[in-house]
């Protein structure tokens, strides 16, 4: 199998059975973003316990790119001091905007993404919930 294969599978895999995604009641919905470009529409929630990333949640609807982002996203950051997970987020939207490629040895699955920049118009539907989640840390541990 060759590397554009496996990435393939990768995101399919995190499309079809995304991680940590599931309905969020209202009161609990932190974050609530849109890609009026595609439709994509993703709900967060998250919680955050001595400076420890706890949990992060997702629903919505959207294209493979950004649903599979969201997913990895979400095993990115959780169990992560807050700042480390912050140093993952900043580091992958840094990846997008073609700052710097990711390092395949700390990526994991988000090494898959890589392809995604050339197709400019699809770095938002990769980055949509990275932005909501880079925001929801933002609320509820501002000073952490």
């Amino acid at each position: 199998m060759d590397l554009d294969a496996l990435y393939q599978d990768i995101i399919l895999d995190h499309y079809k059975h995304p991680r940590n995604y599931g309905p969020i009641a209202s009161e609990e919905v932190l974050m609530d973003e849109e890609n009026p470009l595609c439709g994509d529409h993703i709900r967060l929630t998250a919680a955050v316990k001595d400076g420890v990333v706890q949990s992060v949640r997702f629903d919505g609807k959207g294209c493979a790119i950004s649903m599979a982002s969201s997913s990895m996203m979400t095993e990115s950051v959780i169990d992560k001091p807050i700042e480390e997970a912050r140093g993952v987020i900043r580091s992958f939207l840094a990846s997008m905007r073609g700052d710097h490629p990711m390092d395949p040895e700390q990526a994991g699955d988000l090494i898959a993404l890589e392809g995604v920049k050339k197709y400019p118009l699809r770095i938002k539907c990769a980055t949509l919930g990275w932005h909501a989640i880079e925001t929801a840390l933002q609320k509820i541990a501002p000073h952490q």
